[in-house]
């Protein structure tokens, strides 16, 4: 069974820096698209950035750009998203999502077939 598996989430000071893995099972990251999304308490879900895994190709939100980073680990299978300068305003629920046979990524939720459970990122003040 095709999975995603959220990992890293956790409680980080103001400031501080954290690193979200996105790991595939089941299937490999061959000419995927993969997404990384948040969604904080009462608010809709907000596209971060996403990257190419046939070449690597990343785009993020503008929001995003200078303080996250995404990168692939074809070997294990896994994307990551390295957070820093965190704010209490990052705060949310951590999601990826990918979606096959893609040569190109985006940050439009509906594109994406396949979810992870999302992972808890608190930041404190």
């Amino acid at each position: 069974e095709a999975q995603l598996v959220e990992s890293g989430g956790g409680l980080v000071q103001a400031g501080g820096s954290l690193s979200l893995s996105c790991a595939a099972s089941g299937f490999t990251f061959d000419d995927h698209a993969i997404g990384w999304f948040r969604q904080a308490p009462g608010k809709a879900l907000e596209g971060l950035g996403c990257i190419v895994s046939s070449d690597a190709f990343t785009y993020y939100s503008d929001a995003m750009k200078g303080r996250f980073a995404l990168s692939i680990d074809s070997a294990k299978n896994t994307v990551r998203l390295q957070m820093s300068s965190l704010k209490s305003e990052d705060t949310a629920v951590y999601f990826c999502a990918t979606e096959p046979l893609r040569s190109h990524c985006t940050t439009v939720a509906r594109v994406y077939s396949y979810w992870g459970q999302g992972t808890q990122v608190t930041v404190s003040s």
